[in-house]
């Protein structure tokens, strides 16, 4: 076989751990990158926060937040940061703190049989227990209450013997996040145990103490019962309240089925009157545990700010979201150029990494900032008119404009939120797809969906819009759409369908 020399041209990409930093940064929300920021901070002595007061203008410039004035703008004062950093005073030291104080508050002279705390309170700054046990701030942030600490606070408070308190604490134990009783009574029983046995008629005795507990309709076991406990703690005055008794025990199928006809007929009531039987029975709560929050609630903090000056749109970054750091002085005289020992190569990495992690904070914010200001050009009708006015707009046009890939506007645009005057949204929000309209254009499907909205909005209750109906009418406004995706678009703005929406006036 014949040997030959062959030249081969290529490309390829070296993912740098720089190049990593920055891309696993500029994916981040804004929680997650305060918490990046405190442990970067634990774990690199070079950085520290850069504090508002004192600051000469070179050390507050280093900070990303100046990225929303314009990257321009932000790009001088960090490299003036970093120059201070990297040529430190011929001394190299730092001024020492003064630790004199002024005032009366220390005695120049202490007892022989003193101790530090015989003459100084260090528990004053803090907030203690009663057995001066120090209390962490976190313990004093009020608990979630759950609706079982609910109604277990409320059976403290009645007048129960020991075995009753017993048999509630286990009905209460058997309740579900919704408010039903999911364990029939015969469960409750055998789940005692004890010598004498409970029998069925103390549990359902207790049952109903459980049954008058707040929130109303708690403990029942299942929607006619629900509903039946909260209008019997109605006042008895209530206008309606018998019949909307009589409605639910007897006839909630009929209810259900949304046969008004057949309802009328029954009751003997005309259609005056039962719509206000309805109207007294549909303020009523079927899920009565729904009241208490389930969980936590998430707070969302804005990465960028919208408004309107002068008939412009600006956009600036949320600089109270934004980390300031910088270079600490002290640490970065410390470093040699031509020393190569263990302390001062040490020294040398954790500034060389500082630098980067401030340059990948810098670099997030300018390309958040410039996504962000591409997606308010592109919506301004968003802006202006609401969601009907939104333009169809997919990852690859704002990546064109910007020069970008579209991993990296997907990486932008994921959990990061944007202040308008119409209310905060996350900036996928922007991004939809189009369908085809008769002028050609196309049309955002966020604006499908408002004009769904806004054509249930405005039916007649009496003759709900079908999903073909629907379809029908946005044909004549030129938009083409299927019944299928009218019907998938309405299923996802939890809008039921027209044989639930019915009503009699």
């Amino acid at each position: 076989m014949k040997q030959s020399l062959q030249l081969r041209l290529g490309q390829h990409l070296t993912m740098t751990p720089q190049l990593q930093q920055a891309i696993r940064l500029l994916q981040l929300s804004t929680l997650e990158l305060q918490a990046e920021v405190e442990q970067v901070l634990e774990s690199n002595l070079m950085l520290e926060r850069a504090e508002d007061e004192g600051e000469s203008g070179a050390d507050a410039g280093a900070s990303p937040a100046e990225a929303s004035a314009g990257a321009a703008e932000a790009a001088g004062p960090a490299e003036r940061g970093e120059a201070s950093a990297e040529e430190p005073d011929d001394d190299g030291l730092a001024q020492e703190p003064d630790l004199t104080m002024e005032g009366g508050d220390i005695p120049e002279e202490l007892p022989v049989d003193s101790a530090w705390e015989d003459v100084y309170d260090g528990t004053a700054g803090h907030t203690g227990s009663a057995d001066g046990e120090a209390v962490e701030f976190d313990q004093l942030r009020g608990r979630e209450v759950t609706l079982r600490d609910h109604l277990q606070w409320q059976l403290l408070l009645t007048p129960l013997s020991e075995t009753d308190r017993a048999v509630a604490t286990a009905i209460i134990d058997a309740i579900d996040e919704d408010g039903y009783l999911r364990a029939s009574l015969e469960e409750i029983r055998d789940s005692m145990g004890g010598e004498p046995p409970v029998g069925l008629d103390e549990v359902e005795a207790v049952l109903h103490r459980v049954q008058a507990f707040d929130p109303p309709g708690i403990a029942a076991r299942d929607l006619r019962e629900c509903l039946l406990i909260q209008l019997r703690q109605l006042d008895p005055r209530t206008c309606w309240r018998a019949e909307a008794i009589d409605l639910v025990s007897d006839h909630l199928g009929l209810l259900a089925g949304r046969d008004f006809a057949q309802l009328s007929r029954r009751m003997r009531l005309d259609r005056a009157a039962l719509q206000e039987v309805l109207r007294l029975v549909q303020g009523l709560s079927p899920r009565p545990g729904g009241k208490l929050p389930a969980s936590e609630p998430e707070f969302i903090v804005p990465d960028v700010f919208v408004r309107k000056h002068k008939g412009t749109w600006l956009v600036e970054l949320n600089a109270d979201a934004l980390p300031r750091l910088r270079i600490n002085p002290y640490y970065a005289s410390l470093v040699r150029r031509a020393d190569t020992s263990a302390d001062n190569t040490t020294l040398k990495a954790h500034l060389q990494e500082a630098r980067w992690f401030m340059k990948s904070l810098q670099s997030r914010s300018e390309t958040l900032l410039r996504v962000a200001s591409t997606i308010v050009e592109r919506q301004r009708g968003f802006l202006e008119h609401g969601d009907e006015a939104m333009k169809p707009m997919v990852l690859h046009d704002v990546a064109e404009v910007l020069g970008m890939h579209e991993s990296t506007i997907s990486r932008v645009t994921t959990r990061k939120y944007m202040h308008t005057p119409r209310g905060i949204f996350e900036l996928k929000y922007f991004f939809s797809s189009h369908l085809p309209t008769d002028s050609g254009s196309g049309c955002s499907s966020t604006a499908i969906r408002a004009l769904i909205r806004r054509l249930v909005a405005a039916e007649n209750p009496q003759k709900p819009l079908s999903d073909n109906r629907i379809a029908s009418l946005l044909s004549k406004e030129g938009i083409q759409v299927a019944r299928r995706t009218v019907a998938k678009y309405r299923e996802g703005m939890a809008i039921p369908p027209s044989s639930e929406r019915k009503r009699l006036a």
